[in-house]
């Protein structure tokens, strides 16, 4: 009577399995990622805020851009909200602090336009600098958080900043060039948060990320 011969052992070539084929769980979905409707809102609230600073409609219908910059802000807000219940503490404050910019800028406008504040036309312009001087201590900040995180959203937090500076000095020398300058600012923030929302994209149907760079700041 013939013995049975033992099983070959595997060779270093040959992973040992635990399970056999069949029984191997599934490829898992890519996780959820709260950045698919923070990406998209950041983007059209910058070129919509973008197009209205460059003068693509005139100062009489600055109003026609608040339902887009607040259907921007309210995704933003998704945005965050989805983030902090899995625990994305940095995608949770930045996408509040994006939509807080621009449900800020939405009430100024929108209080300017119908006087909900009572600000005589002499104070407006002291009004506008107020808004965008506190915005950029908060940004300078995000910039500084940004040492830490990959390159391209450093280069976002930085021309964010460069763009607000440039409104500012817009409206201290009342130069219509500055403003229109911070406006194309605000079109190269979009495009680098186009780059931004292509790479999650690809991440999400199953692809590869695009390349971010290497932080600043390791440790």
């Amino acid at each position: 009577m013939a013995t049975p011969s033992p099983s070959p052992s595997p060779s270093p070539e040959q992973p040992v399995r635990l399970v056999s084929p069949a029984e191997e769980p599934a490829a898992r979905p890519p996780g959820s990622d709260p950045a698919m409707v923070g990406f998209p809102s950041f983007i059209v609230g910058a070129v919509t805020i973008g197009m209205v600073l460059i003068g693509v409609v005139p100062a009489t219908a600055v109003g026609a851009s608040m339902p887009i910059v607040l259907a921007a802000a309210a995704g933003m807000f998704l945005a965050a909200i989805w983030a902090a219940r899995i625990g994305e503490s940095a995608s949770a404050g930045i996408s509040t602090i994006v939509g807080s910019f621009l449900l800020s800028y939405a009430l100024l406008v929108l209080g300017l336009i119908h006087n909900w504040y009572g600000i005589g036309l002499i104070a407006v312009a002291s009004t506008q600098k107020m808004f965008v001087i506190s915005w950029i201590v908060i940004v300078t900040l995000v910039v500084l958080m940004g040492l830490r995180m990959p390159t391209v959203f450093l280069l976002l937090f930085a021309l964010v900043d460069v763009s607000l500076v440039l409104n500012l000095l817009g409206i201290i020398q009342s130069s219509a060039n500055l403003t229109k300058a911070a406006g194309w600012g605000l079109m190269a923030v979009s495009a680098v948060v186009v780059y931004l929302f292509l790479s999650t994209a690809s991440h999400a149907t199953g692809g590869k990320e695009f390349p971010l760079g290497r932080p600043i700041l390791h440790a």
